[in-house]
């Protein structure tokens, strides 16, 4: 049997396996991230590698591919094992075939390219036009999985749709998104040929290096939250926006968003460094000694008290500046006033001022409370309706 896993793939299983239905022929499926629509005249820098695999395992794990792949440096992920359907095609009701599932395998594509995309420097207007770095490597392991090197509906040029539910269902071979029944995406609009080898055509070897991952991989556990690569929720945001705020977001490509990647660890590293740090005390996961300081408090769970938060708001605006009496729940409120519109980020610092009870007050307006029902201090049904839209629970 085939290996289930590519060879030299980052593993990060999703879970969630599911068959394929085996009366249908195998197939192979290129997709492009598509990430940002650039043109010759206005290209946009690249969207790394590192936050698209935060994304397919973050909030996008339910469109996530099977394989994710960096065409400049040949890094791949591999998010679910060949003999799995995974995520990344439209199969609605109506249409005859399971389409994630529509072959003795289904293995999907993911390159992280979109057209016009600047890269050190350079533009690239097709997938082609890269090194499609560690292609051979992809390109035999599905082969090695019986998916015969045909394009059924042509090979992509362009980014327009072919579609021809006849000929999915009986042919295996390579399918572009753009070919896929019931779908509407056009892409990939070229992809690498099934016969040159590694790379595009006079593509030399040296230009496809797989560099080693460096980037410290794993997790903390702070008040009860997770830290690190992988680690999902709010608290992810707010230290990500922290960093930003005082001159340490470089590493960012987009975001910052829930889900920490190489870049959230990168700009912590950046953080630490400013501190002191050093060796792996640098290596960019967070220590609760140094999230203090960034935050100036621990963000906890995502509940919140009434009875907490109003005696902060009673509090903290008399106080010295910065004054926190019940910090980590006031940041969660503040984050979701910060999420609404409502406040800006660089007030999101755990203390109940003069500035988040005028936030509050405007909730509270939004609410439909007016005068001296909208005075900023936190009520009940105001604080639940808040936490309902924004994810956190409220307790007495």
């Amino acid at each position: 049997m085939p290996e289930l896993w590519l060879p030299g793939a980052e593993i990060h299983d999703l879970g969630d396996h599911a068959p394929t239905d085996q009366q249908y022929p195998p197939k192979a499926i290129a997709h492009i991230t598509w990430d940002r629509n650039a043109t010759a005249a206005a290209p946009q820098d690249w969207c790394s590698y590192e936050d698209l695999v935060g994304y397919f395992t973050g909030s996008g794990a339910g469109d996530a591919p099977h394989l994710v792949w960096d065409p400049f440096s040949g890094r791949t992920a591999q998010l679910f094992p060949a003999d799995s359907r995974s995520k990344s095609l439209l199969s609605p009701s109506q249409s005859p075939t399971r389409t994630n599932r529509a072959g003795r395998v289904v293995i999907q594509i993911e390159a992280v390219f979109f057209p016009y995309c600047r890269y050190q420097g350079a533009v690239y207007p097709r997938l082609v036009d890269t090194p499609c770095a560690g292609w051979d490597r992809i390109h035999a392991w599905i082969s090695s999985w019986g998916v015969p090197d045909i394009w059924p509906m042509g090979r992509p040029t362009d980014f327009s749709g072919h579609r021809d539910e006849r000929t999915w269902e009986a042919l295996g071979g390579w399918y572009a998104h753009a070919h896929v029944p019931y779908n509407d995406h056009t892409d990939p609009g070229s992809w690498p040929d099934l016969t040159a080898g590694p790379g595009s055509p006079g593509i030399p070897p040296q230009q496809q290096p797989v560099p080693p991952v460096t980037t410290a991989r794993y997790q903390v556990s702070i008040n009860g939250l997770p830290y690190g690569y992988g680690a999902q929720g709010y608290q992810v945001t707010v230290v990500g926006r922290a960093l930003v705020a005082h001159g340490f977001g470089d590493h960012y490509r987009s975001g910052p968003g829930p889900n920490w990647t190489d870049a959230d660890t990168e700009n912590y590293a950046d953080y630490q460094g400013s501190l002191g740090y050093a060796g792996q005390a640098a290596d960019g996961v967070p220590g609760e000694s140094s999230l203090r300081r960034l935050l100036g408090y621990l963000p906890g769970q995502r509940t919140v008290s009434v009875s907490h938060v109003v005696a902060a708001a009673g509090t903290d605006p008399g106080a010295a500046q910065g004054h926190l009496t019940y910090g980590s729940e006031v940041a969660i409120v503040e984050q979701a006033l910060a999420d609404e519109g409502l406040l800006d980020q660089r007030w999101v610092d755990g203390s109940f001022g003069t500035r988040t009870v005028s936030a509050y007050a405007a909730w509270q307006r939004r609410c439909g409370y007016q005068a001296g029902a909208a005075d900023g201090i936190p009520g009940q049904a105001s604080l639940q309706q808040l936490g309902a839209a924004q994810g956190f629970a409220v307790t007495d």
